[in-house]
């Protein structure tokens, strides 16, 4: 096992340095202008925290499959799991916190052993939007995750699951074989305990990511699309569509050089760049909380490891008003965020 998380920190830090290789080549060459550079030429620089909203927690990173987009860089195989005394400490904050919405990711969250323990005593604490982010696969994955969309259903838990397509091919292509047959099994059972119909207060939601070195179309459009056909092949009902776009860190990172798109995709995000997509990133309102506590702007700095501008670094010492007001750290990846109609966890910002 130390092996393995020697093997795995070695990989991370090479996907670190490539990236700063990659950003210095084209960024800092002048190629291209650094993110910083382009929010000022808007006089948006720097970056504020405005009122914490939502509250995202990763749980582990630990993950029943290993997606070739995945940003986290989850599988199997990862031994980060949050442990019990960081979720106490979670929870003291989440009674506390202003945050209208809690937001528990991954890896596959469920897959931590005190996943449901921590539902139940979140549930609790009166948060308006709780929501779970589920690969669906984990739900038919093993007879002990049999029973999630009961589980959910009790707990009021908003499910946010990721779809890639409508088709068995991409996503399975995107996702790995028998992937799209499983998640389409496990959406069946949540729209039976009542998830995703039209009328039910049991939210269901989809987040499509591209399966290649392009940006998503319009969101509007492909939820559309998915509706149609999901309801149409499979009669699968759900809420929403979240379209986001892959941001150019770990394994699509190493797709984009493996492929040698890395630098067409950079060109393609900075054109698409959209000043009014920088006020609305989910970094201003977001704050992401790691498997071992530590703070940081959003789910993507965490993987680059790049903590919050604040004394208050780790849940330990969480202090809102300390946070607030704070300036984001931004990084030439920030373009993913930016692009177009804009993408956040909860889809696009425009």
């Amino acid at each position: 096992m130390i092996n393995s998380l020697h093997k795995r920190k070695s990989e991370l830090a090479n996907s670190k340095r490539q990236l700063e290789i990659l950003s210095n080549s084209i960024f800092e060459s002048g190629e291209l202008p650094t993110f910083k550079a382009k929010i000022s030429e808007t006089s948006q620089f720097p970056l504020k925290a405005k009122k914490l909203e939502i509250l995202q927690i990763n749980v582990g990173y630990m993950c029943n499959q290993v997606c070739s987009h995945c940003h986290v860089d989850a599988g199997p195989d990862r031994k980060e799991i949050m442990t019990k005394e960081t979720m106490i400490q979670c929870l003291d904050v989440i009674k506390k916190t202003g945050a209208h919405t809690l937001d528990l990711t991954g890896g596959a969250p469920e897959m931590n052993p005190n996943f449901r323990w921590f539902v139940k005593e979140a549930s609790k604490a009166g948060i308006k939007d709780f929501i779970v982010r589920s690969n669906l696969t984990i739900i038919t994955a093993n007879k002990k995750y049999n029973d999630l969309p009961e589980f959910f259903k009790k707990h009021n838990v908003h499910v946010v699951s990721s779809m890639p397509h409508w088709t068995q091919g991409k996503t399975d292509k995107q996702r790995g074989d028998g992937v799209f047959n499983a998640s389409i099994t496990a959406l069946k059972m949540l729209n039976d305990v009542g998830y995703g119909k039209p009328d039910s207060s049991l939210r269901l939601d989809l987040v499509y990511n591209p399966s290649g070195a392009f940006l998503p179309s319009n969101q509007k459009s492909l939820e559309k699309d998915f509706k149609k056909t999901l309801l149409e092949d499979f009669n699968i009902h759900f809420h929403n569509l979240f379209a986001i776009t892959n941001l150019p860190i770990s394994r699509f990172l190493d797709y984009l050089i493996a492929s040698e798109n890395y630098e067409d995709y950079m060109y393609a995000l900075v054109e698409a760049y959209n000043p009014s997509a920088v006020k609305n990133v989910m970094c201003t309102n977001t704050l992401s909380i790691s498997w071992d506590g530590f703070l940081y702007d959003c789910d993507f700095n965490q993987m680059l490891e790049l903590p919050v501008n604040s004394k208050a670094k780790h849940i330990a010492d969480y202090n809102e008003n300390l946070l607030e007001g704070r300036n984001i750290v931004i990084s030439q990846h920030c373009y993913g965020c930016t692009a177009g109609a804009g993408s956040s966890c909860q889809g696009s910002v425009i």
